[in-house]
């Protein structure tokens, strides 16, 4: 009699426990369908801004100035006046030379009068045109040194800060100023030789700095150096990028950003996506309201979603939030539906007591 009680109170404890979890509830998850959305790979990589133009304009003589047409970090126009060095000497030999032409050119006109009456010789007449042909050129030799004094800007640009003054002795050479063509930005960048294959001329790119983190500039690739570096095995790319409000300026530090081979592909949330090693998978929730482990293949990441490139349809429904209570074949809860009310569980008759 005591063994069979004591059986009897391990069944009642165990048909307890079974009780318990069929009445535990099921986990409650969030689901999102897979959906499109636009991928691409994309090269990422680190460039320095340079200017469309830049060119530092220097003291082509040694000589004192006497005009600085530009003040600091002002625009100037192509052609401008930008400094003007000492030319006294210079006038006064192109007004010599001058003078020297007119009289060979008179003197050239009064033999060829003569010849043309017969009073002259040839060549008299030739050693007159090679006299006022030399005087031309002596003329146009001091006109080409006063221009050498007037310093002209060579395209329009943005004149750096000024380091030098007036009356200043400028050695040939000395720079006077830096004009710089802010129109556009040069950005150069290298990247790895295995990504070569997917650049091309034309190519849009996005390009970042530190100093507007929430404003893109946008342009496209203009040239493809044709030699790699042996050293980094890199090749330099060069991109253009319009800067009509002049933010970029050269030297500025930018990180690029280049997308290549746009598709649509189906998208899940990250979180939803777990791996075992080398393997991917997700939970799908079927028609029977249960998770479904399914192997996903995937792609590249994009705004906080993952691409699927093989393992689900579009529209099946993926556990987003809850996946570590959920396992494979389980019952689940939707968060926002209501719960279906549980089947009524079938009762075994009572036993019959045996007569004894």
């Amino acid at each position: 009699m005591l063994l069979l009680a004591i059986a009897a109170a391990l069944a009642a404890c165990g048909s307890s426990a079974a009780d318990k979890q069929r009445e535990r509830p099921a986990p409650l998850v969030k689901v999102e369908p897979a959906r499109p959305m636009r991928f691409a790979d994309r090269i990422e990589a680190v460039g320095t801004a340079l200017a469309n133009e830049q060119v530092t304009l220097s003291a082509p003589v040694t000589e004192r100035i006497t005009r600085l047409n530009f003040d600091d970090g002002s625009y100037v126009q192509r052609g401008q006046i930008v400094a003007v060095l000492q030319q006294g000497q210079q006038n006064a030999q192109m007004r010599e030379a001058e003078a020297r032409s007119r009289e060979a050119r008179q003197q050239l006109d009064r033999v060829e009068a003569l010849k043309n009456r017969g009073f002259a010789t040839r060549s008299d007449y030739d050693a007159r045109v090679a006299a006022a042909a030399a005087a031309r050129a002596q003329a146009q030799s001091a006109g080409a040194d006063i221009g050498d004094r007037v310093i002209r800007a060579p395209f329009s640009g943005w004149v750096s800060l000024r380091n030098i003054s007036v009356g200043a002795i400028a050695s040939q050479g000395t720079a006077i100023a830096t004009i710089s063509d802010l129109s556009t930005i040069k950005l150069d960048f290298a990247v790895p030789e295995t990504m070569l294959p997917a650049l091309r001329e034309g190519q849009p790119i996005e390009a970042r700095s530190d100093a507007y983190p929430n404003r893109p500039f946008r342009g496209v690739i203009h040239t493809i150096d044709p030699v790699i570096d042996p050293n980094t095995r890199a090749v330099t790319v060069r991109a253009r990028l319009p800067n009509p409000e002049r933010l970029l300026r050269p030297g500025m530090l930018l990180t690029v950003g280049i997308e290549n081979a746009p598709r649509m592909s189906l998208s899940v949330p990250e979180l939803s996506v777990i791996g075992e090693g080398e393997s991917r998978f997700v939970y799908v929730v079927d028609a029977e309201g249960r998770a479904r482990r399914t192997p996903v293949r995937t792609g590249v990441r994009s705004g906080g979603r993952i691409e699927i490139v093989q393992g689900l349809r579009p529209g099946q429904r993926v556990v987003t939030e809850g996946v570590v209570k959920v396992a494979d074949g389980m019952e689940v809860r939707l968060a926002g539906q209501q719960r279906p009310p549980q089947r009524a569980q079938q009762q075994a008759p009572p036993r019959q007591r045996q007569g004894g």
